[in-house]
């Protein structure tokens, strides 16, 4: 189950950072403006895709952690 989760959550992470770098482009570049896409107040923007894809890499790294404990104890 660990290595499950800690591959999706990699994965995730992965898509998530790219998300994020290519949202970021488009906004230096002025491309990228979602006034209508917003959550409460606050705008979605690319840092809403980072801040997922760091939250995606530690619940890999806790995962993979966890399987290496497990290994340890048997």
């Amino acid at each position: 189950m660990e290595k499950q989760l800690c591959t999706v959550a990699y994965w995730i992470g992965v898509i998530s950072t790219v998300f994020a770098l290519i949202t970021r482009l488009l906004a230096i570049a002025g491309l990228f403006a979602l006034p209508a896409a917003t959550a409460g107040k606050n705008p979605i923007s690319y840092r809403s895709f980072l801040d997922g894809a760091m939250l995606f890499f530690v619940m890999a790294i806790a995962s993979s952690v966890a399987m290496w404990v497990k290994q340890q104890k048997s």
